[in-house]
Parts: structure tokens; sequence; C-alpha cells
């Protein structure tokens, strides 16, 4: 039989190496794509990859990221594969790492050691940090597609870590118009039922940019153009039926065969194991030693080889040419040597005895202690191995020790998933290990604290819970105040996102009781701006304002800018929400202020976000959009990526003051598959957008997928423009007792103990219009009693909207105008000089679409009183916003008012033309 084990030349998969041949092509065209490539263990999918990675590359004008995860059962090592792939930018020193902003690389810092910036400083529990770590990451991969097309090859995807899936799905739902392509390898045969990978490819597969390549083996004809290529001759058709009938036609398995010297006759080995032992059994014996080294590390260098085996240096270098000559081991292209298959090192792992792992995962682990201060750039990888060794070698306290220390650096990378995971595995430790307090810088409160932040991180509010619960039943609050009302803080920031906001009202309570009213800590100044930002949340502002007062002297005593920043906010929002224009804009400016000199952007950002919504809801939408773009000029000015919350704000005014365009254009560049608010709020833009150029149907699946998120929420201004935006999609498919049961659930809801008369305001004038349909409906029908109740409603919401008014601003005015308007329209007499004044306080307010609504329901009016110069002035009006606007629907129901009366109104003006029809669609929601 042949030395050599592998074909030399690339054989068949031409059906395959087209796709994604044609896949690259695309993406030149600036249309990303995933492909999922699966296949059993085996079969071909790294040298598929290699091949097409030799391919495109060969003209230089596609770039090839690879990175393969590894199996790694006891320490996963976060983001292992991406790792893999950007080192070699951060080693060769690419340009793209220079054009990024300085923020950018901060954010990448401790990802990437050796970018040449300070990791940034960021709160070590918050769940947004990890977001703007995968934006930063999003930001490389732009900037490097801006040269040429870029493959990100993430390959061995079954064993990757939960932060790198949790990566893989922002990326492919955020790719937009990017030269990418996102190729993601995985065993077929490794995804058992509940596989966490199963979950995120059925999610992927709903996207319309992934393609799915599932890799079989050789046919015949394939098998026997290897086998030529192996043997270096035509081999005989028995000898290519008779491997084929043992291996299927599996790649890996036959070259085996043949270099276990069998031929598929006689005693065939069991397994493709045993086929490979049997080659391993033909080494010699320094060899064998150094391939057990690398079965349990996987990838080594000889340096650390020789310090597992003690074999002298010169001794090695001859065994592992041994092993490379008979392809059991392959050097890779970091100078590490691993085998040439992930199913030979399983093989030969599987074959050693318990002892003889332990000693080498023992020897592993105090060889990478040895070696972790000399390699910066391998810093969290070999944390993550030396915990991975201790554990698996059974050294229960210098596991413990290690896997705390690997807990800590995942957190610094926001690797929350797999830090939480960590913790959770010391917390199991620590009652195995004697005076384990001494082991680790953390006592058990402490580590606890640890498991619930990696937990609340990543969206695991329920564990964190019931972490910080036990951490509190383990501290005494009389001896140790201040720490006891830390956690209770920690504890109610937790309940409130679980969305009891009762029970997280009566843990702050707890909290504030235990500490002196007089004392000066950040602790107190931490938890005093939650509670006042809790008043506000729930729409109660003259509380937030009091709370805020008290918060701020605490904050401004302890020298704690951050939260004096973040009161400032609270109190700035509350104080234009109640009328005080000019004194919470002050206060919202000094926030920003404060943010911006201790370069702090997060608060800065979060400032210019509710200043400039604060200025809409108090009717300056013109300024409340300046304010957005000026946030969002500032904080791209440093360099760092702009935050998508400040996006949607600008999105939201953009659309509220009437350019659609942009308002997509914004929502576009802001990620489409967020978290938590940030979710709702996205899809509150995506139902609104849509509702405004009629894409209803997109708009129902964005209100379905709405209803539970807002369900959970106590924030009167997610259930207000949630019912709101419902009630009008219902009512324009004539479901009018859905659209009434909508505003009266977010009705219900807001009403309690709350402020906030604007959006009671914009509910509650829904609630008229649908009372006016279903009025008109009940007298087109003679039914009386439908008519009259439908009446008695519209009259009950006029008295609230009054109320509203009358305590708010010209935004409750203009909805009190619309709702007098409609009241008179459910009496069945509609005015239009009610329609009319409606529109006149919008286009004071400048709100285009507002405007035009009314001035459509005017030309209704108008028509009905028979008044037909009038109908086509208001018509016509009406008719170019909403082209300028690009709202198809009122184009449309405009369109068909004129010709049901025979008005002849002229083609408006297409001076901002019409939105595509898609423009409610997105792969983010």
């Amino acid at each position: 039989m042949a030395a050599r084990v592998t074909s030399s030349r690339f054989v068949g998969r031409t059906g395959e190496l087209e796709a994604l041949e044609r896949a690259s092509r695309e993406v030149a065209e600036q249309r990303p794509v995933v492909v999922l490539l699966g296949g059993e263990s085996g079969v071909g999918k790294t040298r598929l990859v290699r091949e097409f990675e030799r391919r495109v590359s060969e003209e230089d004008e596609v770039l090839v990221l690879r990175g393969e995860a590894v199996e790694e059962a006891d320490g996963e090592l976060p983001y292992a594969p991406l790792i893999g792939a950007l080192r070699p930018l951060v080693r060769g020193r690419n340009p793209a790492l220079d054009a990024l902003g300085r923020g950018t690389r901060a954010q990448l810092a401790a990802l990437l050691p050796g970018i040449d910036e300070e990791p940034a400083v960021t709160e070590r529990n918050d769940p947004s940090a990890q977001l703007r770590l995968f934006e930063g990451l999003l930001d490389l991969i732009d900037v490097l597609s801006a040269e040429r097309a870029v493959v990100l090859a993430l390959e061995d995807v079954h064993w990757a870590d939960r932060s790198t899936r949790t990566f893989v799905d922002f990326l492919a739902r955020s790719l937009r118009s990017e030269r990418v392509m996102l190729l993601l390898s995985y065993r077929t045969d490794e995804l058992h039922r509940r596989h966490p990978l199963r979950s995120l490819l059925a999610e992927l597969e709903r996207l319309d940019r992934v393609q799915r390549i599932e890799l079989g083996g050789f046919d015949r004809v394939e098998l026997a153009e290897a086998l030529a290529d192996i043997l270096g001759e035509v081999p005989n058709e028995q000898l290519v039926e008779r491997l084929y009938m043992r291996s299927e036609g599996n790649p890996l398995y036959t070259e085996e065969l043949l270099a276990a010297g069998l031929d598929g006759r006689g005693a065939a080995p069991q397994s493709l194991r045993d086929a490979f032992m049997l080659r391993i059994e033909r080494l010699s014996t320094d060899a064998q030693a150094a391939a057990r080294a690398i079965a349990a590390g996987r990838a080594l260098d000889e340096v650390t080889i020789s310090m597992v085996t003690g074999i002298e240096p010169g001794a090695l270098h001859q065994a592992l040419r041994q092993a490379v000559a008979e392809q059991v081991l392959v050097a890779n292209d970091d100078g590490r040597l691993s085998f040439r298959h992930a199913l030979l090192r399983e093989a030969l792992y599987d074959d050693l005895l318990p002892g003889e792992r332990s000693e080498l995962h023992l020897a592993l682990a105090r060889a990478f202690e040895d070696r972790a201060d000399a390699e910066d750039d391998r810093g969290l990888e070999l944390i993550s191995a030396i915990a991975h060794h201790y554990a698996t070698a059974g050294d229960q306290p210098a596991a413990l020790r290690a896997t705390v220390q690997a807990a800590l650096a995942a957190r610094e990378v926001h690797a929350y998933g797999d830090a939480a995971e960590l913790a959770e595995r010391a917390l199991e430790l620590w009652p195995r290990v004697p005076d384990a307090a001494s082991m680790i810088p953390l006592d058990h409160v402490e580590l606890l604290c640890l498991a619930a932040s990696a937990h609340r991180g990543a969206g695991g509010g329920a564990r964190a819970e019931t972490l910080l619960q036990h951490a509190l039943g383990e501290l005494d609050p009389a001896s140790e105040p201040r720490r006891y009302s830390a956690l209770l803080d920690d504890l109610s920031r937790v309940q409130w996102r679980l969305n009891r906001s009762m029970e997280a009202a009566e843990t702050a309570e707890r909290a504030r009781a235990l500490l002196p009213a007089d004392e000066v800590s950040p602790e107190r100044a931490s938890l005093l701006a939650w509670w006042a930002r809790t008043r506000h949340l729930r729409g109660r502002y003259r509380e937030a304002l009091k709370e805020g007062g008290v918060a701020l002297e605490a904050a401004r005593a302890a020298g704690d800018r951050r939260s004096e920043s973040e009161i400032l906010t609270t109190m700035g929002m509350s104080q234009i929400l109640l009328g005080d224009v000019d004194e919470g804009v002050s206060c919202l400016r000094q926030a920003i202020e404060i943010a911006r000199e201790d370069d702090d952007l997060m608060s800065m950002y979060q400032a210019y976000s509710n200043l400039a919504e604060a200025l809409s809801l108090a009717g300056r939408s013109p300024e409340g959009l300046a304010t957005a773009k000026e946030g969002v000029k500032e904080v791209a000015a440093r360099g760092a990526r702009i935050p998508d919350w400040l996006l949607l704000t600008a999105s939201d005014l953009s659309f509220e003051t009437g350019d659609w365009r942009a308002a997509r254009k914004y929502l576009d560049r802001a990620a489409s598959h967020p978290v938590g608010t940030q979710l709702i709020f996205r899809l509150l833009r995506e139902v609104e957008l849509g509702l405004g150029v009629g894409e209803e149907e997109q708009a129902v699946g964005r209100l379905e997928k709405l209803e539970p998120l807002v369900a959970r929420s106590s924030e009167p201004q997610w259930i207000g423009a949630f019912g709101t935006l419902k009630a009008e999609c219902l009512r324009r498919r004539r479901d009018l007792t859905g659209a009434r049961a909508a505003v009266a659930k977010a009705l219900d809801r807001i009403e309690i103990c709350t402020d906030d008369v604007m959006r009671i305001a914009r509910v509650t004038a829904a609630g008229i219009r649908v009372e006016a349909d279903i009025a008109q409906r009940a007298l087109d029908l003679r039914e009386r009693a439908d008519e009259r109740d439908a009446l008695a409603r519209a009259r009950i919401h006029m008295q609230r909207l009054r109320a509203a008014a009358k305590e708010g601003g010209p935004v409750e005015s203009a909805w009190k105008a619309v709702g007098a308007a409609e009241l008179a329209r459910a009496r069945g007499k509609s005015d239009p000089k009610l329609w009319v004044d409606a529109a006149r306080e919008w286009e004071e307010l400048s709100r285009p679409f507002q405007r035009a609504m009314a001035l459509w329901r005017a030309t209704e009016a108008h028509i009905d009183a028979d008044d037909r110069s009038a109908a086509a002035e208001t018509g016509q009006a009406a008719l170019e916003v909403a082209r300028q606007l690009g709202a198809l629907w009122l184009v449309e129901e405009l369109t068909t008012l004129a010709q049901r009366a025979r008005l002849k109104l002229r083609p408006a003006s297409p001076a901002g033309g019409d939105l595509p029809a898609s423009v409610a669609a997105g792969d983010g929601a």
C-alpha cells in the first residue's frame, strides 16, 4: 500500500464548490451570504473549505479569515474560532486595524491583545457591553470588506462556545450590504436532539441570505479518482467496490483503511478508530508519546510537548517528523502541531487509560501556567486551557482557582454566557475544596455575585435572581449593611427587568432602609439613582423629581459622577414631560457634559437619546431630531460605533418630522436583532413605518412578536405605543372589536398612577377613532344599540382626552383636536372645520403625517357636506404630503376617495418619491 494517505489533489465536490463560488460572487456584489456547511465526521468539510479558500484567494480579491472551534468539555474558550480567525490580523498588523476608531479598538482590545489600545472600561455586568463588542467586530469586518470581499469561515461550530454562537446569530442578522460571507461548518452526526447548535441553525435558516450545503460521501467514481491519486495507479473495480462498501464513501475512513494496510478484504477494523490505532502502533515510542500529549492538548508546540513528555528536543524533533511523514500529525501555520483530523485525535484520546489522561492533563496545565505570562496574545486561550486541564486531571483545588480566573477573564471580554457557566462550575467545586476561600481572590458571596452578574449580562435574569437571593442569605444585614444593600440594589434591577416592578420597588425600599440617610457612599448614590429612575419609567414624573433631588445630592457628595449623570437624565426627562421644558433641557445638557468630561460614552448617548425624545414629546420634534443627530455626530467623531438606541431615536424622530427615507436609513444602521427593550423599540419603529406605507402584513408580523414583550413590560412608553399601533392595524383590517380591546388594555395598564398624559392622550385618541368607525358601521347597518354604545364610549374617551390635554402640552392639545373631530364623526356629523383645526395643530408641531391624516378626514367631511371645492383643496393638500412622505397607504385612500366622489386632483409632486414597498421588511425582527 502507498505511504501517502491522502489524495494530493482535490477530488469531486463540483456542485458544492460551484455553490460556494457562486455565493462569493454574490458577496462581491454587496449581497452578503451565510453558508451552512454540514456533513458527518470525516466526509471532507475541512478539505472543501481549504480548496474554496485556495481558489478565491488566488487573485487576492477575497480575504479569507478562518478559525476553528475547539472541544472543551470542562472549560469553554470564549470566542475560540473568532480569535483564531482574527489573530493573524493583529500579528500581521493589518491596516484595517488602524482604520478603526479609537473606541472600536478599545472594545476589541480584551479579545485581541496587541491591537494597541487599552480595553474599554465598562460595567462588568452590563448586558450591552457584549453588544458593543459585537458591534466592534462588525465594524472591523465592515472595514475589511470595504477593500475586498471577506469570507469569515468558522469551522466545527458544533463545538462553538455560547458567546461565539451568540455572535454568529448577531452577525447573520446584522449584515445588510457588506461584502461578507459567513461560512459555518459542523458535524451533522454530533447534533443530538438537545444540542445548542440545532436551535441556532433553525433560526438562521429563516433568513433569506442563508444557504445550506449538505456534504455527503464520495460516489464510486469520485472514490476511484481519489484512490488513483493515492496509489499512483488506477485501482481495479473490485478494490473500489470493497472500499466503497466498507467506508460508504467516507473519504477519511477510506484513507485510514488504506493507511492501516487493508484493501477492504479480510477482517476490517470495526470502526475508523480501530483503523487509526493500527497506524499509531507503527510509530516509534517517542512519536506515540508526543501524539498522546497532543491528543490531550489538541494543538501544541514543540516546547510544550517536550515539557509534558520529557523527551529531549532533538529526539522529539525526529519523532514529530515521523508522525508528520506518516500523516498522523500536521504542522499548523501558528507553529503548533495537531492531528490531521479531529476524529483521529478522539480515537487516540479514547484509547488512553484514566491514569494516563490525568497525568497528561496535569502536566499540560502546569506547562501552560509556566508559559502564560510569556504569551500575552494567547492569554485568554491559555487561561481557559489551564482551567480545563486541571478540571480534567481531577486536581480540584487547582481547578477551582483556574476556573474562577477563567470566569473573570471571560467576563472581561463580555463572554457572559461562558463566564456564567465557569462561575457555576466554580460554585460546584467550592464545597469539595478544603479552605476554598484561601484558594481564590473571592469569598463565597462574591463568587455567587460573579455568577449572578454573568447570568444577568447573558440575559439570564431568573438565574441571576436566584444566585443573588443565595448571596443575601449568607450575609447579615446588621453587620454588613452596605454590602447587603448593594446586593438588594442589584436584585431590584434584575426583578425590574423580569417585569416584576412592584417586587422590584419593595426590594429597593428594603435596600434604602438599610443605609443611613446621611451616609455618603457610591452604593447609596447608585441605589437612589435607580429608585428615581424606576419612578420615571412608571410615568410617575413628580415622584421621580422628588427622589431625584435626594439622589443627586447623595451622588455629588460621594463624587459618583456616573450616578450624577444618570440622575440628571432622569430628572431632565421628568421635568420636560411635566411641562418645564427649559429646566429639563438644562438638566439633560448637564448630564451630557458630565459624561463628555469623563469620556463615558454610554451615559452620554443615553442622555442625548432621552433629550431628543423628551423634546419631541414636548412638541419640539425638529429640535429633538437635531439633538439626536448631534449625538450621532459626537459619538461618531470619537471613533465609536453609534449606539443603536440613538439610531432608533433618530429613526423615530425622522419618521415623525416627515423624512421617512432617513427613518429607514437610521433603522437599517441599527442592529437588526437586538434584545430587551431595544428589541421592543426596533419592532415598534418597523410597525409604524410599515403601517405608514401600507405594508400591513409585515406590521402584523412585528406586532405578534411585540405582544409578549410588551406584556412583560410595565413602561407606559411601550404599552401606549403598542396599544395605539395594534388598534390602528386592526382598525384598518376591520377588526373593530379587537381594536377596541387593544385600546382598553393599553389604557388599563398605563392609567394606574401615572403622569404620562402624552401616552394616555395618544391611545385615547386612537380609541375615539375606533369608536367612530364602530358607530358609523352600526349606523349603516341600523344597529341602534351598537351605535349608542360606541358613541357613549367615545364620549368617555373624550373626557379622558380633555383631562390629559389640560395637564399636558401642545402634543396633547393636538390629540384633543383629533379626538373632537373623531367624536363628531362618531355622532354621524363629521365636521370639516374640526379636522382642518387638527391639521393646523399638527402642522405647527411639524408632524406632516398626522396633518395629512387630518386633511384626509376633512376631505371626507367636505364631500359629505357637498362642498366639492373645499374637498378638492384639502384632498390635494393631503395627497401632496402623502406622496412626499411615501405614505402609499394614504395615497391609495385619497385616490379612491377622489374617484368615488369624482374629485379632480392634480398628480402629486414627486418631490419625496415613493418609498419601496418593502420598507417595513427586515431580517432583524
